[in-house]
């Protein structure tokens, strides 16, 4: 059986964890292929609130496996305690597990977090300073420690005792801040973490492998989104993995053979946080209308999001990194308000009207949005529940944005909801599936 990817298109933030749980009722596993707790999922459901911060999406499901694969990093501590707080609201995560081969956030890699950017200053990169860079520099330096290590405590040891021996250096003579001590993180990992984790670990790649050839269906979830991807996005200001869909074969353990369906989420409008380039960004009154309509604030960090209008431009670059075969839409009706709404349809650069991006990070910086302008609606769409019901306004949107983008957008949320989502069947969509149909 084929494996569904869900990635983002965007800067993140489009609530890829709604689509994700929805997809997931139709799912065996449901598996986190890249990222950090840098990356939080929100789920409404049945008035319920869930934030989700490493856990993948399917864990509201009792059918579901939820699988932590091994391209994500993990911190021991926000894992557990992502587990207690899920059991303590009735949420069981007795089938979740946790690849052997997925690496381990370290105290030294969020010291040297918080002390590099420090250090930055203006040129900053607006990281979350929760180790997750120096976690992933330390993998492809082949110093890192995986969970696997955690269940042999000599070998853990030792590993420890020599990436330490650099870091420590790094802290003291560099930015002047004391040792960290081998033996208090021993002892923190080996007798507080490991015994619970134990349970939790697993060779994830066999567990995808043996469901695909059972014929049971598997989603790979990512975190972050396209244009914070390491090779792919707005350089340097990106995450340290790679959230695009090829990032899910190396972070799950599974060849592109076995992806045929590829949903890219995306909002209705633009955000991001933190520095780099960001054409369609709004300010003044719309943008502040933006953001509080939309609730535009980190899940984790509680952050305020940048705002803009859609960006085609962006959006036709996502379709072509990660093979889209469809488009999930988020947060229409943060839209109704507004009168008349703008999509970004080219980019101005040196004189010269572009519709790709631009390879260059000079040239992005100083690219100035050719936008087309659409009626708004002004109506309220959190009841809507099939495309008859969206205005048409609403509907002649949806479909510009799906003829710019070269793709159907087969979904659209209306509110934050679990139930909150239009099946589109305009110009330009078709009839949705999740596993087969739309249920409800």
């Amino acid at each position: 059986m084929p494996a569904t990817v869900v990635v983002g298109t965007q800067w993140g933030d489009e609530g890829k964890g709604r689509f994700c749980d929805l997809l997931a009722r139709d799912m065996h596993l449901v598996v986190r292929y890249q990222g950090g707790h840098n990356a939080g999922h929100t789920l409404v459901v049945g008035g319920d609130t869930f934030a989700l911060q490493l856990i993948p999406s399917g864990v509201l499901y009792d059918h579901v496996t939820p699988v932590v694969g091994n391209g994500v990093v993990v911190d021991p501590a926000v894992l557990l305690a992502e587990v207690d707080a899920l059991e303590a609201r009735g949420v069981d995560c007795g089938r979740l597990r946790v690849s052997g081969n997925a690496h381990l956030i370290m105290p030294y890699h969020q010291e040297l977090d918080r002390v590099t950017e420090r250090r930055l200053g203006n040129n900053k990169l607006g990281t979350t300073r929760r180790g997750i860079g120096p976690a992933y520099a330390d993998k492809a330096s082949r110093v890192g420690l995986r969970v696997q290590d955690l269940l042999d405590p000599k070998i853990f040891r030792q590993k420890l005792e020599v990436v330490l021996k650099e870091k420590n250096a790094i802290l003291a003579k560099v930015f002047n801040r004391l040792p960290v001590s081998a033996d208090e993180v021993a002892t923190t990992y080996l007798d507080t973490y490991a015994g619970r984790i134990a349970p939790m670990i697993a060779d994830t790649v066999g567990l995808v492998h043996e469901a695909l050839e059972h014929g049971r269906q598997v989603m790979l979830e990512g975190a972050q989104a396209t244009f914070l991807d390491l090779d792919h996005g707005t350089y340097p200001f990106v995450t340290s993995s790679n959230p695009v869909a090829g990032g899910a074969c190396t972070g799950a353990g599974v060849g592109p053979r076995h992806i045929e369906r590829v949903m890219g989420v995306a909002k209705a409008y633009v955000t991001r946080v933190g520095s780099g380039p960001f054409p369609t960004e709004v300010d003044g009154e719309v943008g502040h209308a933006m953001v509080e309509r939309g609730h535009e604030y980190g899940t984790n960090t509680g952050r305020r999001r940048r705002p803009g209008w859609f960006d085609a431009v962006m959006m036709r670059h996502a379709v072509r990194l990660n093979s889209l075969s469809e488009i999930a839409l988020t947060k229409l009706d943060v839209l109704d308000a507004f009168g008349t709404v703008k999509v970004c349809v080219a980019y101005e650069t040196e004189g010269r009207r572009v519709e790709q991006l631009p390879y260059h990070q000079s040239v992005l910086h100083k690219a100035k949005p050719v936008y087309a302008e659409l009626p708004g609606w002004q109506e309220d769409l959190t009841g809507a529940t099939s495309v008859e019901e969206l205005p048409p306004a609403a509907r002649d949107f949806v479909s510009f944005l799906a003829d710019q983008a070269g793709v159907p957008i087969r979904l659209v949320s209306v509110g934050p909801g679990r139930e909150q989502f239009v099946p589109f069947t305009g110009p330009g969509g078709a009839q949705p599936s999740l596993a087969g149909e739309v249920r409800r």
